[in-house]
């Protein structure tokens, strides 16, 4: 399809997170091939402890599978990334050593800052705006969430991450379906005990990216204001996931998280000052940027 040192071939990252593993391919800028598979490895980390056997294995066949798809089609540079799972597994060393053995690409752990700085770039580049205005990026995942705030020209000045993202919270605090009010005040109470001395430079405009926002935005619009936010909150405290799917057309995969994910959006959001609004960039679109350079100064 494209020829072996064509410097404009496609490259790919695999992005192995708390909840999903997904696949990016991209050629010039477009994306040509994304996978994703709900694997939910969070829930496992913050349950054992660990990743188990059965959940290694299903991750290492998925990752072997998305990396052989991305091969197909031309790619030669590909590479693994590991967020929080990376971080927060006691048997991280084993699973990047699975993930190495069935990817036969690079796998590497993301620190938070690198994952936000990533998010921050893939955020802008599915943005246009001047590159003096300062921006927030709001990235909230399964098991961590991060808010960077740069301009475009002179990138990240400022990056700051919670140990905590939506499928953690909900493994903790919110089993219920629905949640109830009474759980969804047990988890804001958390969540602000996370955000103790988180106190962001104030921005000009805020955007949020990963599943949880686009899923949020789903529900309530892509602008994700204070009044927009605890209206969400306040649905899905008291509706039924089956409800919020047939409703709003909410990936059934996502929903049972969905609470958790408004809860932390709107804590974050009340600290920037400014709406939120939902972008399709972030750390994948990131990490490809970062890999074309590469390639191209290689």
């Amino acid at each position: 399809m494209w020829g072996r040192h064509d410097p404009a071939v496609p490259v790919g990252v695999v992005d192995v997170g708390s909840n999903t593993v997904r696949l990016l391919v991209s050629h010039e800028g477009s994306s040509v091939l994304t996978r994703r598979a709900m694997l939910r490895l969070g829930a496992e980390v913050e349950r054992h402890g660990a990743i188990g056997e059965a959940k290694l294995a299903e991750v290492s066949g998925t990752v072997g599978s998305f990396v052989a798809a991305a091969r197909s089609i031309g790619v030669e540079r590909i590479e693994v990334l590991v967020t929080s799972p990376g971080r927060q597994a006691a048997n991280a060393d084993e699973l990047v050593e699975r993930l190495a053995v069935a990817a036969r690409a690079p796998v590497r752990v993301i620190s938070a800052a690198d994952e936000g700085r990533l998010a921050f770039f893939g955020a802008l580049s599915a943005t246009r705006g001047g590159g003096r205005k300062t921006v927030a990026v709001c990235d909230v995942g399964g098991g961590s969430a991060q808010v960077v705030v740069g301009t475009r020209r002179d990138g990240p000045a400022w990056v700051r991450s919670i140990d905590l993202g939506s499928m953690r919270l909900t493994s903790r605090l919110l089993p219920g379906d629905p949640p109830g009010t009474e759980a969804i005040a047990e988890a804001r109470a958390e969540v602000e005990r996370y955000l103790d001395g988180f106190a962001p430079p104030l921005p000009q405009a805020a955007l949020a990216v990963g599943g949880s926002a686009r899923a949020v935005g789903g529900v309530v619009g892509p602008k994700l204001g204070r009044s927009e936010l605890e209206g969400a909150v306040e649905l899905l405290a008291e509706t039924q996931s089956d409800e919020i799917v047939g409703r709003y057309g909410v990936d059934p995969d996502r929903v049972r998280t969905l609470a958790a994910g408004a809860v932390i959006l709107a804590a974050m959001q009340a600290r920037l000052g400014v709406p939120l609004r939902t972008v399709r960039g972030g750390v994948r679109e990131g990490a490809i940027l970062e890999l074309a350079e590469r390639r191209a100064a290689a």
